[in-house]
């Protein structure tokens, strides 16, 4: 493939289009449709993202090109790094945000906390969670918000859990995490949400240096700072990703997968009346690829000259990983827009792809695994209680969801 070089100068960006970009109201699964020319067109397309230009890398193949070569980089620290509306600015450097060897080194540091077999290990908590939570929903009477009362509770319990947070305080943390990843929030906003949760967690690294339980946050604090292995605002930012990303992400696919599966009802009452794992577990996979909720989360910064999809990226220019355009690419699905638990969807980028890989991704699994079908079963009839049309989706902010999802049965 011959090396394209459309390098705009600085102060030439009119018409370039705006990602993430609207979706079609009658197709709000599915990405934006201009973005299926961006991975038939030659090279990269270029586009702009909270006011500035980056490359936007659609295709399948040539996203797991460019997160897997040592030229692109992950360091927020680097010239040229995409703006994110996370309010990183200022705060100390969380783990995904960093190259190797650093990020291994802190990565590993957690990954025992969410191995696949601990994971397995703890599905008779997580069903416990989950009807307790639909419980409580069930009790509220209908309709009732399902966002509210379903899909941010039973992530939240768990991570919380896992990480030693208490959960009386998720509402604080839901607040704030939406103003994090919210496109229309100001920087000042942004900035002021990332510091109270900051302040809030720091606050508890110091309840759990005097009074240790056994979980995330007082393994590190007794086992890594008191080591001098890292500090105490190391943990307080990687606990703070982990907690961000282990509750806002899954109760977005909670959401919105039950809200795919009310679109398609044949497919739902196979989910509700099996007793296969195996087809739930691809059903989840199927929906992990077909939805693919996280959209502008997945930035880097070329640090050398680079050719990627024919396109030549200068060093110092921005570039986001165009996962739900990567995850309908034709060459690698068949009829990638169609919803097909019956096909293999495995490889797919839902969870990214090389060493940044997301590391709660087996208890997302887990979560969903049971969350979906639990709900299914015990509410049968389970139905929106609006028309789809009122329905709102969360079009500004990174994670892609449903805002409200008011349900019946």
């Amino acid at each position: 493939m011959s090396t394209t070089d459309r390098t705009i100068p600085a102060n030439d960006h009119a018409g370039l289009p705006t990602f993430p970009g609207e979706r079609d109201a009658r197709c709000p699964f599915d990405p934006p449709a201009e973005q299926a020319g961006w991975r038939e067109n030659e090279g990269l397309q270029r586009a702009m993202l909270h006011g500035e230009p980056v490359w936007m890398v659609s295709r399948f193949a040539d996203i797991r090109e460019a997160l897997g070569d040592p030229r692109i980089s992950a360091d927020v620290t680097r010239p040229g790094f995409p703006k994110s509306q996370v309010g990183e600015e200022g705060m100390p450097q969380a783990f995904p945000r960093m190259d190797d060897p650093e990020h291994a080194r802190l990565r590993r540091m957690l990954t025992g906390d969410f191995t696949v077999k601990r994971m397995e290990r703890l599905r008779p908590k997580i069903q416990e969670v989950v009807d307790g939570i639909l419980d409580e929903m069930i009790g509220q009477g209908q309709p009732v918000d399902l966002v509210h009362w379903y899909a941010y509770p039973v992530p939240s319990v768990m991570i919380s859990m896992l990480l030693g947070v208490p959960y009386a305080d998720h509402q604080f943390f839901q607040k704030h995490s939406e103003t994090l990843i919210s496109h229309r929030a100001a920087a000042e906003e942004s900035a002021a949400a990332s510091m109270a949760l900051f302040a809030y967690l720091m606050e508890l690294v110091d309840r759990k240096e005097k009074e240790p339980a056994d979980d995330m946050i007082s393994r590190l604090v007794h086992e890594r700072v008191a080591t001098g292995d890292i500090t105490r605002e190391t943990v307080v930012m990687n606990a703070l990703t982990v907690l961000f990303a282990g509750h806002e992400t899954t109760a977005n696919m909670i959401g919105l997968s039950t809200l795919t599966l009310l679109r398609n009802p044949g497919k739902l009452a196979r989910i509700r009346d099996t007793d296969d794992p195996a087809l739930i577990a691809n059903t989840v996979e199927e929906l992990l690829r077909y939805l693919t909720i996280v959209q502008d989360v997945v930035l880097r910064v070329a640090i050398e000259d680079v050719t990627i999809g024919g396109q030549l990226i200068r060093a110092g220019e921005g570039i986001v990983m165009n996962m739900p355009a990567g995850n309908r690419d034709a060459s690698v699905f068949d009829r990638p827009d169609e919803f097909d638990i019956d096909r293999n969807p495995r490889g797919h980028l839902a969870f990214g792809y090389g060493i940044h890989q997301c590391l709660g991704q087996a208890l997302a699994r887990v979560e969903l695994q049971i969350a979906l079908p639990t709900l299914l079963r015990r509410l049968p009839g389970l139905r929106l209680a609006v028309p789809m049309e009122e329905v709102m989706f969360r079009t500004d902010q990174s994670t892609y969801g449903v805002r409200e999802l008011p349900v019946a049965w």
